[in-house]
């Protein structure tokens, strides 16, 4: 299956200001790219490339004052499967963890584990441990939480989502892996590609997803506690704690965005 992905972001920049764009295909996707999926400018500006700390794909330039675009777009080469599915992965003992999965149980930014911990032993302790545990926090959180774009706020913490009933796929994710930090299994935020390939109609705008990662039997497992149903082409863009760490676009300065358009569509053979 080919798979064409891609952006398009418009701000407005009242002076020059950098900026660091997470945007591009993570590097273990690169072997099935058709072409590269530079990172381009109008106008056009130095981008200078970087790996940060989680092997996720940066680029950093200054923004001139005025409009201005980003834009990326490639064709992914994809097995076309469904999302795996591994019921049968159990809860690795902390004593057993890898000791780079030790940073994905501790609290991060949005993830208030402190806060959630009594909340998640309250509601997960009987469940039965490994995927089926993991599955349960998905279904609640999928549940607890009302899905709409107007309800996005950028400073939503787990715990806000969790009184607050509503958000958009940031916050499912947070709430999910916070729940799951709490019950000792090493979970981390993933952004990316999520596409309907597959599914029937109506289909929604496309836009970027965020989904998590848990650590169960000696290997990472995704889990979308947003959509809540196997799809797809799932590309991913960067991983990390949490939305912290793989923002879209970081702005140094005041912006603002004026149109954001995403692509994930089958393209033909």
């Amino acid at each position: 299956m080919r798979i064409l992905v891609g952006c398009e972001m418009t701000y407005d920049f009242t002076q020059p200001t950098p900026l660091i764009a997470v945007l591009n295909v993570h590097p273990s996707r690169v072997s099935d790219l058709e072409r590269p999926d530079y990172l381009l400018t109008e106008p056009a500006v130095p981008v200078q490339g970087y790996r940060d700390g989680f092997g996720n794909w940066c680029n950093r330039l200054t923004a001139p004052a005025g409009r201005f675009t980003l834009r990326t777009n490639t064709v992914v080469r994809d097995a076309g499967q469904w999302d795996p599915v591994t019921p049968t992965a159990r809860e690795t003992p902390l004593d057993q963890l890898p000791s780079d999965a030790l940073e994905f149980l501790l609290g991060s930014r949005y993830c208030e584990t402190d806060k959630l911990s009594n909340t998640a032993w309250n509601l997960f302790q009987n469940t039965p441990p490994g995927w089926a545990r993991v599955q349960a926090i998905c279904d609640f959180v999928h549940n607890h939480i009302t899905f709409g774009y107007p309800f996005s706020r950028p400073t939503r913490t787990a715990a806000e989502a969790f009184e607050e009933r509503q958000g958009v796929c940031r916050d499912y994710a947070h709430l999910a892996l916070t729940f799951c930090r709490c019950m000792n299994i090493p979970a981390r935020y993933c952004t990316g590609y999520v596409s309907d390939i597959g599914l029937p109609p109506p289909y929604a705008t496309q836009d970027f997803a965020a989904w998590i990662e848990v650590f169960l039997d000696g290997a990472w497992h995704m889990f979308d506690p947003r959509n809540h149903s196997p799809r797809k082409g799932r590309i991913l863009i960067a991983r990390g704690r949490d939305a912290t760490d793989v923002p879209l676009t970081l702005t140094f300065g005041i912006s603002t965005l004026v149109n954001i358009t995403v692509t994930t569509e089958e393209a033909p053979d």
